[in-house]
């Protein structure tokens, strides 16, 4: 296989909205990060060599935020102020070798099921999030796709191999389908989450809480701590 690249599009400034009434505009943006970080450490771990993050950020202050000693990955950054879609095409329109689009806020995704999903010999391997997106994209021979994403990618990316007469298939993954968008996505990273983005959160005193009289009854709470 020729060496594949992963593409990671990132926002900081204005990171994760719908948060909004849980977490403050500084929390977002700092879990925003460690969750980055997160989905990085998977990667270096995993068959991927390179990463290329699309952000609107700086490119100097995004590395210095990461601060991150990625073993055998080569990391750059690319400041871009187009939209995802425009970008994203840019991006891909004249690359012949494989690429995977990997989303930044999927913390739980780990080395293997990213190696599980660029493993498969279809031309395009879309791994789906929860709500009808798509959370992992990999195109063997990119320059022969074109990506949108919004609404229910997960469909339309199905559509758009049919109609280029390109192979696909689905990768079903829970841990890169449990993106965290809204509230109550934040229990699936402080069930399953080991690393970066569940210990913020729990440093920042946001746990599960149990009803006691019906200890299938749960959510999200937050302790009163000062904010960091």
């Amino acid at each position: 296989m020729n060496s594949i690249k992963a593409i990671i599009p990132f926002k900081k400034k204005g990171a994760k909205t719908r948060l909004r009434t849980f977490l403050t505009e500084a929390e977002r943006e700092k879990l925003a990060i460690r969750m980055l970080k997160d989905v990085l450490v998977a990667l270096s771990e995993s068959q991927i060599e390179e990463v290329e993050i699309i952000t609107t950020s700086s490119r100097e202050e995004l590395l210095n935020e990461l601060k991150l000693e990625l073993r055998n990955l080569k990391l750059t950054v690319r400041v871009d102020e187009k939209g995802l879609n425009e970008v994203l095409n840019e991006v891909i329109q004249d690359e012949k070798d494989p690429r995977l689009i990997l989303m930044a806020d999927i913390p739980l995704v780990t080395p293997e099921t990213i190696n599980e999903l660029i493993g498969y010999e279809a031309d395009v391997v879309i791994a789906p999030g929860r709500k009808g997106g798509t959370n992992a994209l990999f195109m063997r021979r990119p320059c022969e796709f074109v990506v949108s994403y919004y609404g229910v990618s997960y469909l339309e990316h199905i559509e758009t191999a049919k109609r280029r007469n390109l192979s696909y298939t689905v990768h079903d993954s829970f841990f890169i389908s449990a993106d965290i968008d809204e509230d109550d996505d934040l229990m699936e990273l402080l069930i399953h989450g080991k690393y970066l983005s569940a210990e913020y959160l729990r440093m920042i005193g946001v746990f599960i809480h149990v009803d006691k009289k019906s200890k299938e009854r749960a959510r999200v709470d937050r302790q009163k701590l000062k904010i960091l």
